[in-house]
């Protein structure tokens, strides 16, 4: 009679990946930064909106590490940083402190992935087809109407 050694399990084997689901909500966004002028008139509403919102912002999102940085001689920008490595970059400038609020907002919300077409998508299969792809050139027969 023969006696099975099993593997052994490592703690780091048995830890998961987290991901959004049911029982939990990771949000995809992990830094902003606001970038403006002190002393161009387009920044002015930027200014503002620093001064009086900003700490309420942090309080209301503290997994957001927020960063104000002067940028000086060009307008001002917000840039977000996601988890995926990508970020998006949205002008202030022409914008109330009420318009900016909303592109942060709109910053917070969104998951940083591309956008994508919702008109005719591609089907995309994880798995080939056992058969390949079929194709009316390579027949014996060419299909006839």
């Amino acid at each position: 009679m023969s006696v099975r050694c099993a593997r052994p399990i490592f703690r780091a084997q048995l830890s998961s990946r987290p991901a959004n689901g049911l029982g939990a909500f990771i949000p995809q966004v992990r830094k902003l930064v606001f970038e403006f002028c002190n002393h161009w008139p387009s920044s002015a509403n930027t200014r503002t909106f620093l001064s009086k919102h900003l700490e309420d912002l942090a309080r209301e999102n503290p997994h957001v590490e927020i960063v104000v940085r002067q940028r000086n001689n060009k307008e001002p920008i917000v840039r977000g940083f996601y988890l995926n490595d990508r970020d998006k970059v949205i002008p202030l400038n022409g914008f109330e402190v009420n318009g900016i609020q909303q592109k942060v907002q709109l910053l917070l919300d969104s998951s940083g992935a591309k956008i994508k077409p919702l008109k005719r998508r591609t089907i995309e299969s994880t798995t080939e087809s056992a058969r390949g792809i079929w194709s009316g050139l390579h027949v014996e027969q060419p299909f006839k109407i």
